[in-house]
């Protein structure tokens, strides 16, 4: 039953546990199959799916060990040829593939300590912040500490039945990028569908506008009553998590401030390797600041590309509002409050900035985001924006 994968290293007694209760319990099963305690395993998947009788994968682990107890089993999910044909046959071969992908997601677990290279800065705000990594059908929170960001939960996750880069609408992909949660849906309000709950998030983002994406109603989902968890590739484009998985999910973020990533495959970093990631944009920020706080309009306008656009506004027709707000604010140095960038590399490489722009004297002012643009060694605004 998958030996070879049970009697991995990472699954030997005591090594770090994943979140999600029936998945470590499930764990639990594989780890002592692996050691050959098969009664004991028996045992174990018995409780498991009385607690969780939706839980499928587990269902068939269980059907494996009870098989044990009369002879071999030759495969995971090894039932007679007769009976995994057509709908049964693809049933089991998701199965396998969820098996897989969650064994993959817990002997390839990231370094203690390291981060997705993504999350070069977050502010205080930014309680919590979730990075998904397609590769591993995985989706890891965060917790935003003082001392530094704490891996605080990883989950299963279903992605879209195409699979990911979501170009169109209806082409059933899950969307790439760095994105932000815009609401918590109560599950009072959707159908059974959704499970425990929603979600959404901001797709499609500037970027994707930009590059002429289209759809909507991205979410982050439950499962349906009867369904445990859907198999790795099983979306119309939504990321889909066991419904305690969501449930936990949505006792726990905020909204508009808890940036989502979702990456083709996590890159994990050691937290003070960003810092000379980080100087280069820093530098170019510190500048456009500093222009501004002077109220030089022309040195300020360097830092925008021809192509710059504000929620319809190009470049030309902004302008007039950029120079009323510069001659408000009357020379008074600016402060960036609670400032945070996330970073997005692959055609290009962009970064995700957002802050609270507050003049000097004054007690608040308004939350905006700007998305850069590295162009040979500059960095460039293409989009500037209020969003609260």
């Amino acid at each position: 039953m998958q030996a070879a994968l049970v009697q991995s290293p990472a699954l030997a007694a005591g090594a770090p546990q994943v979140n999600g209760a029936a998945e470590a319990r499930l764990i639990e099963v594989y780890r002592l199959t692996g050691e050959g305690r098969t009664r004991e395993a028996l045992q174990r998947a018995e409780t498991l799916v009385r607690d969780f009788p939706h839980f499928q994968l587990a269902q068939l682990v269980y059907g494996d060990l009870l098989t044990t107890q009369v002879r071999p089993v030759r495969d995971f999910g090894d039932v007679p040829p007769a009976l995994a044909t057509g709908n049964a046959g693809t049933i089991l071969g998701e199965l396998r593939h969820e098996s897989q992908m969650r064994l993959k997601a817990l002997r390839e677990r990231p370094p203690v300590g390291a981060i997705p290279s993504q999350f070069l800065a977050l502010s205080p705000r930014n309680r919590h912040a979730i990075a998904i990594d397609a590769s591993r059908s995985r989706l890891y929170l965060f917790e935003n500490t003082p001392q530094q960001l704490r891996l605080v939960a990883d989950f299963y996750i279903s992605v879209g039945k195409s699979g990911i880069e979501k170009m169109v609408e209806g082409d059933a992909r899950t969307p790439l990028g760095v994105y932000f949660i815009v609401s918590n849906l109560d599950p009072k309000s959707l159908s059974d569908f959704y499970g425990s709950g929603a979600l959404p998030i901001n797709y499609p983002n500037v970027l994707d506008s930009k590059r002429g994406k289209t759809g909507r109603g991205i979410w982050l989902h439950g499962t349906p009553p009867n369904q445990f968890s859907r198999a790795p590739l099983a979306s119309d484009g939504c990321v889909v998590l066991s419904n305690p998985d969501l449930a936990f999910l949505s006792r726990t973020v905020e909204i508009r401030t808890t940036p989502v990533v979702i990456s083709p495959r996590l890159e994990w970093v050691a937290p003070h390797s960003v810092q000379a990631q980080r100087k280069p944009f820093e530098d170019a920020l510190a500048a456009w600041r500093s222009a501004k706080s002077r109220g030089d309009v022309d040195q300020l306008l360097r830092f925008y590309t021809p192509d710059f656009n504000s929620y319809g506004k190009s470049l030309a027709e902004w302008v007039p509002a950029l120079r009323s707000e510069v001659d408000k604010a009357r020379g008074k140095p600016i402060q960036l409050k609670d400032l945070s960038y996330l970073r997005w590399t692959d055609a290009t490489d962009t970064m995700v900035v957002t802050f609270g722009e507050v003049a000097d004297g004054e007690r608040s002012g308004p939350t905006k985001r700007q998305y850069w643009v590295r162009q040979g060694s500059e960095w460039k605004i293409f989009f500037e924006g209020i969003i609260g």
